[in-house]
Formats: structure tokens, C-alpha cells, sequence
């Protein structure tokens, strides 16, 4: 069965190519709404969208279907909408903690697996100047909270669980799915 990636995120193409299965990517394109309230339904209500889109046109392949939104007290932060949107957002998470969760939807012939896997991240207080900095270069947008924590700002202090959930794909749960579908 062809593994397949419904989503264009260049970070989610090189952490599934970690694990050495396969792939094709071809992104989901509905929009990203949910009817959802807590950031952890929202994730998995959209993960499981995406997958099922793509799916409906692969039934004999694998499908994972992603979604990340950072959740500040609560608050969902998506992808800044524009350069005043990312500002805001990194001010509101400089100094605080805040928790990245990333819902993964599995959809396959064998069987369908949903689940959300939550890190903690406590932000440094930043500098007016390194957020428009960052900001400036780019690097704040296409990112949930509009950030990347692989990216070289180092406006992580300490993070609790998986890194990789940060980045987009919680890697270590998805290989255990994926093992039992194409090894079990």
C-alpha cells in the first residue's frame, strides 16, 4: 500500500522521511475550519478532514493527515495572517508557556487511528527587536504561533515531550502505526 502525506509542509516531508517508508505527498486542499472549541479536538477534527479527503481519492493506500496550532491559555494561534498578526503572536508567547499540539489521522485500508500528542514550550522573553527581526526575515509565516523551533531564533527556553510534534509530526507515534500496518 502506498504511503501518502496530505499536507505540503516541507518540515512534515523530511520528519516522515525519517523513518524510511515511501511517500508521496499530495496535500489536502479544503479549508482549514473546525467546529471544535478545545485546541486538541480542533487538531483532530482537521487532521482527520485532510486525511479524509485525500483517502477518498487513494482507498487502497496509507493516508496521514496532520494539523499543529500552539494553545496559549486556551487560545488557539494558527498561522499569522500578516506581518502585524505574527508580531502579536510572538508577543503574547515571549516569556510565557504555552503547549503545541499536533493531531495525526491515520486512514487505510487495515484500520483508522486519530490521536493528538501535546508538547509544553516556555518561551525566553523576547526583544521587540528579534521578533520584527524575525519577523522581517520571513521566517514567522506558513508556522502555527509564528514560529518554527528549528529555526535558529532559539526563542525556546525548554520544551516538555516531543520535539518533533513542535516542528509538525509527532514522528515516534506515527512510525508505531505505520510498523503495525506495513510490518504487523
Amino acid at each position: 500500500m502506498q504511503l501518502i502525506l496530505a499536507s505540503g509542509s516541507p518540515r512534515r516531508r523530511e520528519l516522515l522521511s525519517q523513518l524510511n517508508y515511501p511517500f508521496e505527498t499530495i496535500p489536502a486542499e479544503d479549508e482549514e475550519v473546525s467546529t471544535a472549541t478545545l485546541p486538541v479536538d480542533v487538531v483532530k477534527e482537521l487532521a482527520s478532514r485532510k486525511a479524509t479527503e485525500v483517502f477518498a481519492a487513494h482507498r487502497d493506500c496509507v493516508v496521514v493527515g496532520c494539523d499543529t496550532v500552539v494553545d496559549l491559555d486556551g487560545k488557539i494561534l494558527g498561522k499569522p495572517k500578516d506581518r502585524e498578526d505574527a508580531i502579536n503572536m510572538l508577543h503574547a508567547l515571549s516569556g510565557n508557556v504555552h503547549y503545541v499540539h499536533t493531531g495525526v489521522c491515520v486512514l487505510s485500508p487495515v484500520g483508522v487511528w486519530l490521536f493528538c500528542d501535546s508538547t509544553e514550550v516556555r518561551f525566553r522573553k523576547l526583544s521587540d527587536e528579534e521578533i520584527v527581526r524575525y519577523v522581517d526575515a520571513g521566517e514567522a509565516y506558513g508556522k502555527a504561533g509564528a514560529y518554527g523551533i528549528q529555526d535558529d531564533s532559539r526563542f525556546a527556553e525548554s520544551y516538555t515531550g516531543d520535539f518533533d510534534n513542535v516542528v509538525g509530526l509527532p514522528i515516534y507515534r506515527l512510525k508505531e502505526i505505520l510498523d503495525t500496518i506495513y510490518k504487523g
